[in-house]
């Protein structure tokens, strides 16, 4: 009888492999649960993974309630002009809520600055003089804002209301109340609202812009250190007031941009448009999108897909019949979900990168 090897010889007389040697690659099972494990990590790290999961899902179940109307040309440009100013404005609104604060008076800036455009005009400025002026007003208001905020140490929800009522007391006093139409025609026109998707465009170029500068520029580590931890970040250099100030003027800049883009595409300056409805959207936006309230961490792009999620839900909504209020609802909603996800994929982020 051979003799038989003892480590692979069972008293059965089933032989067994032989251990695997030093050195030599994992099984095929631990090679995939370390695959996976990798890509749930990466999965975990993609704040806007989630929020783009939401959207198509969305997309998906009104298209099936809805039938074809959904599906149609018209009503993505429809879509486009619920979430396209929300996503604008939510950039802005991003950026500040990553610095740890919060603008409530971009809705009236959105408002107001159409009707700066107006008095610029009204008194002998050209269109683009009077554009130029209206942009700088807005900027202003930013800058208003944020040296309150940096020089007194007043709370910024407390600054913005305030200036919030002051805007919207001076776009009645500069209308009277009264809707005007703009006098922009020409290139101008189709470039800042008049298009058809010109809107779209520039949602889709300002995200992209502000995106790059917090993910691949100072400005970007600035902001995440000044509203994570402002005191760390002065100590080691950074100057906290003026990331702060500068954010609200780009905040402020950018709501009253989206005021005279989206009041051109209507065709009219209301001085009922914009307020606290537009504001909380944009909010909803950047936090649905997966920015932290208490500042530190956030994203653009999922303040974009925020936007979209909720043109999404209002528009299918009116498609399929539901009552305009179940709206606000889902906004209620959603706007606690995304903070309850948020602090959970936080812990699992830390969890992850340990």
């Amino acid at each position: 009888m051979a003799d038989t090897d003892p480590d692979t010889y069972t008293p059965t007389g089933t032989a067994t492999p032989a251990a695997a040697p030093p050195g030599a690659p994992p099984p095929a099972s631990a090679s995939a649960r370390a695959a996976l494990r990798a890509t749930a990590g990466f999965l975990v790290r993609r704040r806007e993974l989630s929020i783009i999961l939401v959207t198509i899902a969305a997309g998906l179940y009104f298209t099936v309630d809805s039938g074809r109307t959904f599906n149609t040309t018209g009503n993505y440009h429809i879509i486009m002009q619920y979430f396209a100013p929300w996503a604008i404005i939510g950039a802005g609104e991003s950026l500040l809520l990553i610095c740890g604060e919060i603008d409530l008076s971009a809705g009236f800036v959105f408002t107001f600055t159409p009707f700066a455009f107006m008095s610029f005009y009204d008194n002998g400025a050209t269109v683009p003089v009077a554009f130029i002026g209206a942009l700088a007003v807005a900027a202003g208001v930013g800058l208003v804002n944020g040296l309150i905020r940096v020089l007194f140490n007043l709370s910024s929800f407390i600054v913005t209301l305030g200036m919030g009522f002051f805007l919207e007391g001076m776009s009645y006093i500069q209308s009277r109340g009264e809707p005007t139409p703009p006098p922009i025609a020409g290139g101008l026109q189709q470039v800042v609202g008049g298009a058809r998707w010109s809107e779209l465009y520039w949602a889709l170029a300002i995200v992209i812009v502000t995106q790059t500068a917090l993910s691949a520029t100072r400005y970007g580590v600035y902001a995440q250190a000044a509203g994570g931890n402002p005191l760390s970040a002065a100590e080691s250099g950074i100057k906290v007031g003026r990331v702060k100030v500068a954010t609200f003027v780009v905040t402020s800049l950018l709501a009253g941009f989206t005021g005279i883009l989206d009041q051109v595409r209507v065709g009219s300056f209301d001085p009922t448009s914009g307020g606290n409805a537009t504001m909380f959207m944009a909010v909803a936006s950047a936090v649905i999108g997966g920015t932290a309230l208490l500042g530190g961490s956030g994203t653009v792009v999922g303040a974009l897909f925020g936007a979209v999620l909720l043109g999404i839900i209002n528009d299918g909504f009116n498609l399929i019949g539901v009552n305009a209020y179940a709206f606000d609802v889902v906004i209620g909603v959603a706007v606690v979900v995304a903070m309850l996800l948020n602090v959970y994929l936080l812990k699992l982020r830390k969890k992850v990168v340990r």
